[in-house]
């Protein structure tokens, strides 16, 4: 049985926007009613500091790459449409790549990455980014153990030269369990507006559960570092993580919180 309603959760119920996360799914419950209400809340106060944020950047021409990693159907994409969905798109872009085409692979493997850049004044958001090659590639044979090996080698060095540019670098880990990926994974399949987001490396994800948290040890005890840290965002609960994705955004990059906006 939920807890007693005070006034002022009847008062959140009331709204426009309890009645609806009240109504939207069954069983109906109040307290998750009045949970997403709150939630709402707490994301437009951090939507408008991103705001400023971004108008920092703007105007002193910063550039700022924030870049996700994580397992599939941990919210990454949820978490980068929250996070920039009130942003200038002008100054703003998401990168999601493809897997690199006959060409790209003949190149160094960083390159096609660093063509997606910011620009002076741009937010750059990496819907996975490099680490592809630190843990879905080589857990699905994607790439050598060579391969592998030279970028373990290489990428501390990489990033230590995108920070020494003067490019500002976050690096977000999405974090899920087992079982809760298997639940995401039966509504995307249930869902036909979802259904496209399945691709042959989801099939294999949770077979594969054990390897991924074998590379991703190994990602995190290499690339975790002083300069370069990971924030691992607990994500079983979406829209929790969703702020902490942006609050952590907000408090990796010193800009000037007095920005008019």
């Amino acid at each position: 049985m939920e807890n007693k309603l005070t006034e002022l959760d009847l008062k959140k119920l009331n709204s426009n926007k309890g009645l609806l996360a009240l109504l939207s799914k069954e069983p109906l419950s109040t307290e998750r009613a009045i949970r997403f209400v709150d939630y709402e809340k707490r994301l437009i106060k951090l939507q408008t500091e991103i705001i400023r944020l971004q108008k920092w950047a703007i105007e002193k021409n910063e550039r700022i790459i924030i870049l996700f990693q994580g397992r599939d159907a941990a919210g990454k994409g949820g978490a980068i449409r929250r996070a920039t969905e009130r942003i200038n798109p002008r100054h703003m872009r998401i990168v999601a790549l493809q897997k690199p085409t006959l060409d790209e692979q003949t190149q160094w493997y960083f390159q096609r990455y660093v063509e997606q850049f910011p620009k002076a004044g741009e937010m750059v958001f990496f819907d996975r980014s490099w680490y592809n090659r630190a843990v879905v590639e080589p857990v699905n044979g994607f790439c050598t153990q060579k391969q592998y090996e030279v970028f373990m080698n290489q990428v501390n060095n990489f990033e230590r030269m995108i920070l020494e540019s003067g490019i500002h670098l976050v690096k977000i880990y999405m974090s899920i369990s087992k079982k809760e990926q298997a639940k995401r994974f039966e509504d995307i399949k249930s869902d036909p507006l979802k259904q496209w987001k399945m691709t042959a490396v989801d099939e294999r994800a949770q077979e594969l559960w054990d390897d991924y948290t074998e590379y991703k040890k190994a990602m995190f005890a290499k690339t975790n570092t002083e300069a370069s840290p990971w924030k691992i965002i607990r994500a079983n609960r979406k829209t929790e993580a969703r702020s902490n994705v942006i609050k952590h955004i907000l408090a990796s990059i010193p800009y000037d919180k007095n920005t008019e906006i």
